[in-house]
């Protein structure tokens, strides 16, 4: 059985996420990140795309919160890690919420899970009343 290697935090910086503007320069600070460690164009792509859906949810859903962004390296691989944390209301059932189609603002429900599909790795923890944490990270391919 093959063990994989821990996964080092090389640097990493703390956004707000509790405006429009705000929104705006995480997307841009995500770009700017992937383009600096010369992600493929369509990893970026995804990636800023995924990052917006999930600050635009942090924002509007959560009523504010951070996204904490990450440089990462494992097994010789150099990705980035985005945390979006807020102390929201919190949703009551993940699985719904993954779910195409489903959504409690009258969108047409792809977000949550979309950004899901569009990066390598993604983690969701949350509880009615407390707050939602999403996790995604993004490797860049050799």
């Amino acid at each position: 059985m093959s063990r994989r290697a821990s996964i080092n935090e090389l640097k990493s910086a703390v956004y707000p996420v509790r405006s429009a503007e705000q929104l705006s320069l995480a997307r841009r600070a995500v770009l700017d990140w992937a383009t600096r460690l010369e992600f493929s164009l369509v990893d970026r792509t995804k990636f800023v795309t995924a990052a917006s859906e999930l600050a635009r949810n942090t924002w509007v859903h959560g009523k504010g919160g951070e996204m904490t962004m990450s440089q990462l390296e494992r097994d010789g691989l150099t990705g980035l890690r985005l945390v979006f944390a807020d102390n929201g209301p919190g949703i009551e059932n993940i699985g719904q919420a993954l779910t195409d189609g489903f959504s409690s603002a009258g969108s047409m429900g792809k977000g949550l899970g979309g950004a899901k599909r569009l990066v390598n790795e993604f983690d969701i923890r949350s509880a009615p009343g407390r707050g939602t944490t999403v996790t995604v990270i993004q490797w860049k391919r050799r």
